[in-house]
């Protein structure tokens, strides 16, 4: 289950003043095929970029060129035993004042940093944490360490949510020792004023996903001014507050009985009680009595009480606790997030009874669903997408626990492989995206990557804090705090190039040639079950995404229409689900056979995949050594019918510079080979090769295998005309400017193999390798050579 976007003729819910409505196309416009300029500042620049709004056409992206450079200054890497660590603290402080926000920007389609060009490996080396007890440099120990810790004891001073007082005390201090706290907080105040100035957020009734959207952009608005106020102590801030939460609960925004946010669709009941939570909390010592009480009862009437009936029922067979029902997805982390944020602001002024109540069900239900979320190697259960919204609520809830209680109570222990996601949201991004496979989601607002510096804290994964600071979502309040300002080094210096992630659910890889040159390869490609993610994924054993020149190749297509007739009731064969062209296996860039759909049931295998091991050093300059390589083999017989075997393999050539694509199939029906792009495709008199341009990148890609009987040829994005028939009123989402590269076969038994030639500047045609043809069963790390 999942929110919808907007209808794409809908008005904007929040006014004509909305930064991110498109006009004449609403949310659901695809992302521009080919860059001309950017639409977005460079990051640091006052302007709401904690925004994502997610594109139609997923990933199938054109080209990102920028111009970028860097004056870097040089620098010792801070180190040393704990006999220095003062010393070692305030060396990393100069380095990291000297250098600066390390990435020039983020001016690129998708909004990702871009790195200047330098061999500075003094300054920029391993990823450390750097402990001292300078509060100019580091955060102080919480006062509030109880020895036994219980949910409903909490801290005897406010904040008690995220931001303790103890941390505001210190802040201001931290942000001028820090380029980072420095620029995130000068976007928050931008980010704050330009919210200031809008009307408040309208009611809109987005079909059955309801009011989502609306009470995110409260959300991100009550976060913002309230952390201006408590940075500056001027009241307008608060009085702004105050509209907007007497505006959300008054007779102008809803029905005017007790599901006035829209309990049945239980994600907005939860943010919109996160976001009175936190103006409870953050606003406390200057709200009155008659503020307090106002917030606190609209919370408990419209958000607490709805919580409590959606825990009881849960099992019920009433839909509005669906979520609490063993459901480990995002789900299940924002709907219990938000019932716990809400409850801690109020513990001890309710005299109901209700948020003692509360977090009696929230915290044990997340234990069992939320924190389940992470498979066994770190994947996200649902998709790269949602992982955002899941980690949010869960980082958002472990947070505001440890703050007010003094324990996250198991969320960040009980699932022995947490820890992981935070590589798998690393190994998951690329340079032309995400390898956003499945649906992508509703608009993101609220939810960030920035839990990524909360569990780098935690976990002792610096690497992740330093991969996420200099991300484009990086400047909102959440940050201020979780982030830790003792982080020193680069987080690619001895980074493996490439990972695989085997459990059974998930089956994927990731290979690129580096971690900080945006016109680098990146090649993701994944098996896995086609179950069990939460009716958020498609049918695309096999699938994978190219990136290469600053350009996706290969791409994804993303979320359908949510609004469309049982786009979500069910995975099963028979699905509504699997008859939209996103979602069925004829959207996805894998093998089609006799145009039908692939075996939900489908167990797939992976049958061998090595890697030569590369990581990268410090410097963002990086030489892929001659013999380096990385490949992946599955076997996705169990996906097909009128198949006797199909095994999919992919590796990089040629110093990672060429890509190998290769298919040993047996089937009994007619087979066809595709892949979706939004490059204009011109094929050659022989139908082999096929050269895809966009802007001015090419990418050649030549068919090796079979010798004969295979061509290109390019089709539309669009359903078979002798597909099953869409129900009434559905809406299977257009792709424009997307075309379908395709290689159709004969029954039979064959070796497909497709060779992708990105045309790299200063590369001659003689500087490309013709592999020799490797049974996949053969493949090594030496079988290429």
């Amino acid at each position: 289950m999942a929110p919808n976007y907007h209808n794409a003729n809908a008005n904007s819910p929040y006014g004509s003043g909305d930064p991110y409505y498109n006009e004449s196309s609403g949310y659901i416009t695809p992302m521009p095929l080919k860059k001309k300029t950017s639409l977005w500042l460079k990051i640091g620049i006052p302007v709401a970029i904690c925004v994502i709004v997610a594109a139609v056409v997923g990933g199938v992206v054109g080209s990102r060129h920028h111009s970028s450079s860097s004056s870097v200054a040089g620098g010792a890497a801070a180190g040393g035993s704990s006999g220095d660590q003062a010393a070692a603290a305030s060396s990393a402080a100069s380095v990291k004042n000297a250098i600066g926000v390390f990435a020039t920007g983020t001016d690129s389609q998708y909004l990702l940093p871009l790195y200047p060009s330098t061999t500075n490996t003094a300054a920029f080396t391993t990823p450390t944490f750097h402990p001292t007890s300078d509060n100019a440099l580091s955060w102080p120990d919480d006062p509030f360490q109880p020895s036994s810790p219980a949910p409903t004891s909490v801290r005897p001073d406010r904040p008690r949510l995220i931001a303790p007082s103890y941390k505001w005390q210190v802040l201001p201090n931290l942000i001028a020792n820090d380029p980072y706290l420095k620029q995130w907080n000068d976007t928050i105040f931008g980010n704050a004023t330009e919210y200031y100035s809008l009307p408040p957020v309208e009611y809109f009734m987005d079909g059955s996903s309801g009011i989502l959207d609306n009470c995110r952009y409260v959300k991100e608005r009550v976060k913002a001014w309230s952390y201006v106020y408590r940075m500056t102590n001027d009241t307008k801030w608060v009085d702004r507050t105050w509209a907007e939460l007497q505006h959300a609960a008054g007779d102008d925004f809803g029905p005017n009985n007790s599901t006035k946010w829209n309990p049945s669709h239980f994600l907005d009941t939860a943010e919109m009680t996160a976001a009175f939570g936190i103006a409870y909390d953050w606003l406390n010592d200057v709200l009155t009595a008659d503020q307090k009480s106002f917030i606190m009862t609209n919370m408990i009437t419209y958000g607490l009480s709805q919580g409590i009936h959606a825990y009881q029922n849960s099992v019920s067979g009433d839909f509005t606790g669906w979520w609490a029902n063993k459901i480990t997805g995002n789900w299940n982390c924002v709907c219990n997030n938000g019932m716990t944020m809400g409850a801690l602001a109020i513990l001890g002024d309710d005299t109901t009874g209700t948020a003692e109540q509360i977090l009696g069900y929230s915290i044990p239900n997340a234990l069992t669903g939320c924190a389940l979320a992470v498979s066994s190697d770190g994947t996200w259960a649902e998709t790269a997408n949602y992982w955002y919204f899941g980690t949010t609520g869960h980082a958002e809830m472990a947070s505001s626990l440890m703050t007010a209680a003094g324990s996250d109570f198991g969320l960040l222990t009980t699932n022995p492989t947490f820890n992981l996601t935070g590589q798998y949201h690393m190994y998951v991004s690329g340079f032309g995206s995400l390898f956003n496979y499945g649906d992508h989601g509703p608009n993101k607002y609220t939810a960030t990557a920035n839990s990524m510096m909360l569990y780098g804290d935690h976990y002792q994964h610096p690497e992740y804090v330093l991969f996420q600071r200099d991300q484009h979502d990086a400047p909102e309040p959440w940050s201020m705090f979780w982030y830790n300002p003792t982080v020193s080094g680069a987080f690619w210096d001895n980074m493996p190039l490439d990972h695989f992630f085997n459990d059974g659910l998930d089956q994927w890889a990731s290979f690129r040639s580096s971690w900080t040159d945006e016109d680098a390869l990146y090649v993701a490609i994944k098996a896995g079950q086609l179950q069990n993610h939460q009716t958020h994924n498609d049918l695309d054993l096999g699938d994978f995404v190219i990136d290469a020149l600053g350009t996706r190749w290969a791409g994804e297509l993303g979320s359908g229409d949510y609004n469309s007739p049982d786009y979500f009731t069910s995975d099963a064969q028979d699905a509504v689900r699997w008859l939209y062209y996103r979602k069925r296996t004829e959207g996805q860039n894998t093998i089609l056979v006799n145009k039908q759909n692939q075996n939900v049931n489908a167990q797939p295998k992976i049958l061998n995949s090595g890697t030569t091991g590369e990581v990268q050093g410090s410097s963002t300059v990086y030489q892929v050594p001659d013999k380096s390589t990385a490949f992946w083999v599955a076997d996705l017989t169990s996906g097909y019918n009128d198949t006797t075997s199909f095994q999919r393999g992919i590796r990089t050539l040629n110093q990672r510079r060429q890509v190998l694509l290769q298919d040993e199939i047996n089937a009994s029906q007619p087979i066809m080979w595709r892949m979706h792009t939004n490059a204009t495709i011109s094929v050659d008199s022989a139908g082999t090769t096929a050269t895809l341009t966009i802007d001015d990148k090419t990418m050649q890609v030549t068919i090796l295998s079979p010798s004969s009987g295979a061509t290109f040829v390019k089709m539309d994005p669009v359903r078979f005309s002798d597909d099953p028939p869409l129900p009434a009123n559905a809406v299977d989402s257009p792709n424009p400017g997307v075309s379908v590269l395709t290689i159709s076969l004969d029954p039979g038994q064959y070796t497909l193999q497709v060779l992708f030639n990105p045309q790299w500047s200063g590369m001659s045609s003689s500087d490309f390798v013709t592999p020799p043809s490797v049974a996949l069963g053969q493949w090594s790390l030496t079988s290429h050579n």
